[in-house]
């Protein structure tokens, strides 16, 4: 769908666990909508924080948060890759960005443990790679609260 031009702002929320493809589609909706991707890894390496540092990660995506609402309140489409795997912080960001008159996406991105664990091996061989174990990526597995068909309900429908 490339060309489209959102009327008004929009938030999208991409969902998934490492190796998910969240960086591959933000880049691709970045570029077709257009729309502002705001990625925390990125910011963080960026800054020179280490990935796994979660208090550094807690600031850099209350940072990106206060970005992304300036940006919406300005109309912009704004992708957001934190993750989310906690039905919480998606239910507090889609109340807050409805707040300033934006429609909100979910976007989730369900893949096989299977196919997670062999797209996170290859990338863990990258150069610069943040190595994510077997034994760590079980344990983000474990804690993702897969959204549920009623979640998903209360979302708006996916542009491009």
């Amino acid at each position: 769908m490339s060309g489209v031009v959102p009327a008004g702002p929009r938030l999208i929320l991409l969902c998934g666990l490492p190796g998910a493809g969240k960086t591959t589609l933000a880049r691709r909706l970045a570029q077709e909508l257009p729309a502002v991707r705001l990625c925390p890894d990125e910011w963080m390496v960026d800054l020179g924080f280490d990935r796994f540092d979660g208090r550094a990660r807690d600031r850099v995506e209350q940072r990106l948060w206060l970005l992304a609402q300036e940006l919406m309140s300005q109309g912009a489409v704004v992708i957001l890759e934190n993750g989310f795997w906690d039905r919480a912080e998606r239910d507090e960001k889609r109340r807050l960005a409805r707040s300033l008159g934006a429609a909100v996406e979910l976007r989730y991105l369900a893949v096989s443990s299977k196919e997670l664990h062999e797209r996170v091996g290859r990338r863990n061989q990258e150069p610069g790679a943040a190595v994510i174990t077997p034994e760590l990526l079980r344990e983000c597995e474990a804690s993702l609260d897969v959204p549920t068909d009623e979640e998903l309900e209360l979302f708006d429908d996916p542009l491009g």
